[in-house]
């Protein structure tokens, strides 16, 4: 057993806490070195003063109060507690304390000895702790798959939602690289995300295809940014795929009901290019898919500044109907059709394009079918016109009149249609 110390004030100098001892009236008796440090005060500037002097003058009432009830029963108390305290320096400025306390029976009386514990520190530890703490939970309750990498590409975190999507568990996961996700003819792609991440940039949404536990491939879209240390220096990055087999097969589902559709559809984008069209508009144009997209919409009609107005009519009104076009096939047939068409809105209302049917427009007015259909009957009524010289039929001339009458009537309605 060790003999105790020649000099006991060694002892408690060796304590890291300051130490003050109040008698019953609340007058500091003692007061340990370390009490100076935090507070401000000299050797001597606290002994014989009340213990209120170190408290804020806000809570000195309530401390009065406290002193008082703990003369009549008297507890010891120790540090941990979570109590929120706050103590006063010399120059007035307040600071989170933690205080133990301990009664000592002395020849003069009953000493109540308070151990003071500066919190600064532990409290700036903990506020830069919480953020943190918060972002884990939130990382570990996300139903989005979240999964972080070293710059190596060395797996160092794995959420749950990352275990449903993926197959594997965290313990199975972690510490290894992550090129195990992707399929083999996909390896260069992550060295090019990573390249990406050491430069500092995010990669968003990019559509790619990740492998699961059980071998199956599966397309993803997947969004990656860069983990930062507190000097700004990129270490790793935290990647969210979001599984898209469902969208995708949703895909699938709506372009197999567009394809089945007899009418010409196309998707039209804010600035006039075609994004996509059906089978039908392929049909009637005579152009492959792959030659539409990317094209300017007015260009695959024959009036092109009148097919430019729908797109730009339909984004003013949100909807059109009827509007009457004239599409021309490679081989240089002309199809008279009938647009309706209005705005393709995402889950937030905004914009994204327009979408435009076509249907074949056989009865209705259009010019360039008039215009054809006029020139016909005024062929034929010339032809009738050319009887033999030797018809000397009584009603033949006033025939002729009547049919030039007619086709002055057809040309009268067909040029009233165009002022329409």
């Amino acid at each position: 057993m060790l003999s105790p110390p020649a000099n006991p004030e060694a002892l408690l100098d060796a304590v890291p806490d300051a130490l003050v001892s109040v008698d019953r009236a609340g007058v500091i008796q003692l007061v340990h070195p370390q009490m100076q440090q935090p507070l401000g005060y000299g050797p001597d500037d606290l002994v014989g003063r009340p213990v209120e002097v170190l408290v804020p003058e806000s809570a000195r009432a309530a401390h009065r109060v406290h002193r008082q009830a703990c003369n009549t029963a008297p507890q010891a108390r120790s540090m941990g507690l979570d109590l929120t305290q706050s103590g006063r320096r010399r120059d007035g400025t307040q600071f989170p304390v933690d205080v133990a306390l301990s009664h000592l029976d002395t020849q003069d009386g009953r000493l109540v000895v308070a151990a003071v514990r500066d919190m600064t520190d532990c409290q700036k530890a903990s506020q830069e702790r919480d953020p943190r703490n918060r972002l884990l939970a939130g990382i570990e309750f996300s139903t989005e798959a979240i999964v972080s990498v070293k710059l190596e590409g060395v797996i160092t975190s794995w959420n749950p939602a990352a275990e449903t999507m993926f197959g594997y568990k965290s313990r199975e996961i972690v510490g290894r690289p992550g090129r195990l996700l992707s399929p083999q003819d996909r390896s260069e792609e992550t060295s090019a995300i990573l390249a990406k991440i050491k430069a500092g940039q995010a990669v968003q949404d990019r559509e790619t295809m990740r492998v699961r536990k059980d071998g199956t491939v599966f397309p993803l879209s997947l969004t990656t940014s860069p983990i930062c240390d507190e000097n700004g220096a990129v270490i790793g990055a935290s990647a969210t795929p979001r599984d898209m087999t469902r969208a995708q097969h949703g895909f699938e589902s709506a372009r197999s009901m567009i394809e089945s559709n007899l009418q010409s559809l196309a998707a039209i984008s804010n600035e006039g290019k075609i994004t996509d069209v059906s089978q039908a508009t392929v049909k009637v144009t005579g152009a492959p898919r792959e030659k539409f997209i990317g094209t300017n919409f007015a260009k695959h009609f024959t009036d092109p500044g009148k097919a430019d107005r729908i797109y730009k009519l339909v984004f003013s009104k949100g909807t059109t109907v009827d509007y009457p076009l004239t599409m021309r096939h490679r081989d240089g047939t002309l199809t008279e059709v009938l647009y309706n068409a209005s705005v393709h809105l995402d889950a937030a209302g905004k914009v994204l394009g327009v979408v435009a049917a076509a249907r074949d427009d056989q009865t209705g007015a259009c010019p360039e079918r008039d215009r054809r259909a006029t020139w016909r009957r005024a062929s034929a009524a010339r032809r009738t016109r050319a009887v033999p010289a030797n018809d000397h039929r009584p009603c033949a001339q006033g025939d002729r009149a009547e049919e030039g009458d007619r086709d002055s009537q057809g040309v009268r309605r067909y040029r009233a249609r165009r002022i329409r």
